[in-house]
């Protein structure tokens, strides 16, 4: 076995963060397993990038496909990086939307993330190498009505990856975690959703993807367990939460965002 060898499998990866992690890991010499729903957009990809790369179709929304790739997980040796950036949201009241939509939401963003982070952790903390990145959001610090699913479980992964902090620090292992907490960014997250852009935030408030990759890729290698790109968002999440929870939800029912949504 070449010890030389570095793998990271990264799901979502045919577009947004997730190819664009993709592209930056190809340039620092990972050899990659890319994993989403759509195989022509991850070939496309795999076909612009200097190096090894498997891909793997699979809606992680669905036990079985989730369980191949743990599988795949937990047959590379040397896998060095696990990045779990699958996701979605959604824009309606939550208790108007459809329910297998939120229920698959929270089987992407959280049953994902707890399985394939298991599999990895599994193999990692033994070999005493490897990092696992999950990309949360500015959301998980906040709320907003018409996306309490998306808020919750993206709330859910930051919280998930604090405590898997405390737990590896404490053993003193070199193994890594991080949360990954981008605000607005450029990537076909808004396009999904039918969303003008223009109508969401000012132009000053959207981060461009690949520096919101360089910065947490950075901010892993550093030991940063959470990562906020951007000196805006950084001050909304450092102030925020230790407001009243009152003032909170009233801010939060007057901000533009909230009423443009109901």
């Amino acid at each position: 076995m070449d010890s030389k060898r570095r793998v990271a499998l990264i799901t979502g990866a045919s577009s947004g963060l997730g190819a664009e992690f993709a592209r930056q890991l190809a340039a620092r010499g990972f050899e990659l397993i890319l994993v989403a729903r759509r195989r022509e957009l991850l070939e496309k990809l795999t076909a612009s990038l200097p190096v090894r790369a498997r891909v793997m179709v699979a809606d992680l929304s669905d036990r079985v496909a989730r369980a191949e790739v743990r599988r795949c997980i937990e047959e590379e040796p040397d896998l060095e990086l696990l990045v779990n950036n699958a996701g979605f949201g959604t824009r309606r009241r939550f208790w108007e939307a459809d329910l297998a939509g939120q229920q698959a939401m929270h089987e992407v963003h959280v049953m994902a993330t707890v399985e394939l982070t298991h599999a990895a952790l599994a193999g990692m903390v033994p070999r005493g190498r490897g990092g696992v990145i999950n990309v949360a959001s500015v959301a998980s610090f906040a709320r907003s009505a018409s996306n309490v699913s998306y808020c919750a479980t993206k709330g859910w992964m930051k919280d998930f990856t604090e405590g898997l902090v405390v737990e590896l620090s404490a053993m003193g292992t070199p193994v890594r975690v991080q949360a990954l907490c981008p605000g607005f960014t450029y990537t076909e997250f808004h396009d999904v959703l039918g969303v003008d852009r223009t109508k969401v935030a000012a132009s000053w408030l959207w981060l461009q993807a690949a520096e919101v990759v360089r910065e947490s890729l950075e901010g892993l290698a550093g030991g940063k367990a959470i990562v906020v790109p951007g000196w805006h968002y950084r001050l909304f999440t450092a102030l925020f939460p230790r407001l009243p929870f009152g003032v909170r939800v009233w801010l939060q029912k007057r901000s533009p965002h909230t009423r443009d949504r109901l």
